[in-house]
């Protein structure tokens, strides 16, 4: 199959476009280096690949070295057909530089290129038209004008694309080899004769930015919104989680109503609805989690936030560009480790790896939601804006934050001036843009269901072993169980932290991954008080006499101990040595058990 080659700087709308063109709803951010990897898709009769968001063919970040090396590849390759060059209207200047290399290589390799001169919907409000003629002649290449968001030119420029990606010679390359030198003097001279005045576009970015980018109000703002990022995770998702539980109660009397009493029975409600089931509840969290966040990235306030955190995290070590990857934590730390590679700096960078695993990724989210629901009364103020189980969530992933700025001190001191060279830190402030709701929409549904189909293969397996474990050979009986026998010669090990052997069984499973915690402690409880018929896990436990000094001991526990071997593998993949991974697991595993022991200690 013959490949079209998208390329262009980050924050033009080029990964929107790459969604209009292909049908794919892939993630659209308004962060440089949001997009590390490929993104391919079918286009008419031929493949689409999305080249990850570059200023300049001379790389400064490993992202950027990565994505050259693969456009390079990829031009060589007779495959490549037309290599598209997606530009940013309302910032031309900077468009073109990256534009006006990968041009004169589509010469050197004898290729087709075309010019998509995006986001004219922003242009049309400031009132100006471009030249597109004129602009395409001083190319020497063929220039549409379209909009990606409000589908302006869209049509005519698939229609072109099919012509050109058939007839190549059409939009064969008619312009001068230029280096990185002359593409920048190239571009300051098109765009002053062609491109719009920055002025029209700066002055309404920089009124906001007065105000966001304040010393003192943006530091309010800034603390205001992620305080309601965490506070939504437990107001908005709540209606959701109860009526995911509603039906997967409903659902479980159902299925049993129909199976006769006995082994087969308890196995599809204990194992089943019990283990999987009480996992499925927490999904609407994670949900809106990627809804937040999605909100702030395409917003353009991710960059602001990024600018905000440069100074205060440059005290432990780190960057600005640090920022992302720890947001982007808290919804899955392996991504999170990949985004790292957007810092210039390899000690800045390899600090902010390790430290990620200590933001609360969405697999912590079903431990801290059952934990909090058992000892937190549900308490709203101020007409329900703030509830009191959501501001314990907010000082979980503080907690997280601060352990991770301690340790990137401390890793600090430890890795040493070995770069004194490092790169300044420079960061580009993307226009405010309203999202595009479709594909934030698409990717918010689509987190729920890959974090179910990531997770819930594990937990099935587990809840089944557990099951089989818990209720043979007694039929039922916990005590008597295989597993009960297991658990007596674990027990002392988690004593110090205030919980029973079936605790202890959850959190030695859960390295498998965090969220099988919530899973193995269904199942059990299920099997333990499988005639009392209660509904809620959180109500089982509850009743079991769980204390407050344990749910802190465990809190504090998940808050710091790295219980996800997906991340540790994913550490060593981009850090190369086992010492670095593995090293962290050990260190943080030892740092959560005595955090949680004296916690412990000192709350009983």
């Amino acid at each position: 199959m013959q490949k079209i080659v998208l390329v262009g700087k980050p924050n033009s709308g080029k990964s929107l476009l790459f969604n209009q063109l292909t049908g794919l709803r892939q993630k659209v951010a308004n962060f440089p280096g949001v997009t590390v990897e490929l993104k391919s898709g079918r286009f008419d009769e031929y493949e689409l690949i999305d080249f990850p968001g570059t200023y300049s063919l001379q790389s400064i970040s490993e992202d950027e070295l990565i994505a050259i090396n693969q456009l390079k590849k990829a031009l060589e390759s007779p495959d490549t057909c037309l290599i598209i060059c997606n530009l940013d209207a309302t910032k031309l200047e900077r468009s073109l530089v990256f534009a006006l290399q990968v041009q004169s290589l589509a010469q050197t390799h004898n290729k087709g290129c075309v010019f998509a001169l995006n986001m004219m919907d922003e242009v049309a409000r400031f009132g100006f038209e471009y030249d597109t003629a004129g602009l395409s002649k001083a190319l020497g290449s063929p220039v549409f004008a379209i909009s990606a968001k409000t589908l302006i030119g869209m049509s005519e420029f698939s229609q072109a694309l099919k012509s050109y990606a058939g007839t190549p010679s059409l939009a064969r390359v008619n312009s001068p080899n230029r280096d990185h030198d002359s593409a920048v003097k190239v571009a300051a001279r098109l765009a002053k004769q062609f491109g719009m005045q920055q002025d029209l576009v700066l002055r309404k970015q920089n009124r906001v930015d007065h105000v966001l980018l304040n010393s003192v109000f943006g530091a309010l703002a800034f603390a205001a919104i992620m305080f309601f990022l965490f506070q939504s995770i437990f107001t908005w998702a709540s209606p959701l989680m109860d009526g995911v539980e509603f039906l997967i109660g409903a659902l479980a009397q159902g299925v049993t109503s129909t199976i006769p009493a006995g082994v087969y029975e308890d196995f599809v409600n204990d194992a089943l609805f019990g283990g999987v089931g009480a996992f499925l509840v927490f999904v609407p969290q994670i949900m809106v989690l990627t809804l937040i966040i999605g909100l702030l990235e395409d917003s353009g306030y991710l960059a602001r936030a990024a600018l905000i955190c440069h100074k205060p995290l440059s005290l432990f070590g780190l960057s600005g560009r640090s920022f992302i990857p720890y947001l982007s934590g808290h919804a899955c730390a392996i991504p999170a480790i990949m985004a790292a590679r957007t810092i210039e700096s390899p000690r800045k960078r390899l600090i902010t790896m390790m430290t990620v695993p200590l933001m609360s990724c969405s697999a912590r989210l079903p431990v801290y939601a059952l934990l909090i629901a058992v000892f937190v009364p549900d308490v709203a103020y101020l007409g329900g804006w703030v509830n009191l189980q959501g501001a314990i969530f907010f000082i979980l992933y503080f907690g997280g934050i601060l352990t991770a700025l301690i340790v990137s001190k401390m890793l600090d001191v430890y890795v040493g001036d070995s770069d004194k060279n490092d790169l300044p830190f420079i960061l580009e402030l993307p226009n405010y843009r309203l999202p595009h709701w479709r594909p934030l929409l698409y990717k918010t549904l689509n987190s729920g269901v890959y974090f179910i189909k990531r997770a819930a293969p594990i937990i099935f397996v587990v809840s089944v072993v557990v099951w089989v474990l818990g209720y043979f050979p007694a039929n039922g009986d916990l005590q008597g169980s295989y597993l009960a026998m297991i658990g007596q010669l674990i027990e002392p090990i988690f004593a110090p932290l205030g919980v029973d052997w079936r605790y202890g069984v959850a959190i030695l499973v859960s390295f498998l991954a965090r969220e099988v915690f919530v899973g193995v402690l269904g199942t059990l409880y299920n099997i333990e008080n499988a005639d009392e018929n209660l509904i809620g896990l959180a109500s089982q436990i509850q009743a079991d006499g769980f204390t407050l000094a344990s749910g802190v001991a465990l809190l504090a526990f998940y808050v710091i101990a790295l219980q996800c071997v997906a991340t540790v593998a994913t550490l060593k993949g981009e850090t190369g040595k086992n010492r670095y991974s593995w090293g962290v697991f050990v260190l943080y595993g030892l740092l959560a058990y005595a955090v949680s022991s004296i916690l412990y200690a000192v709350l009983s």
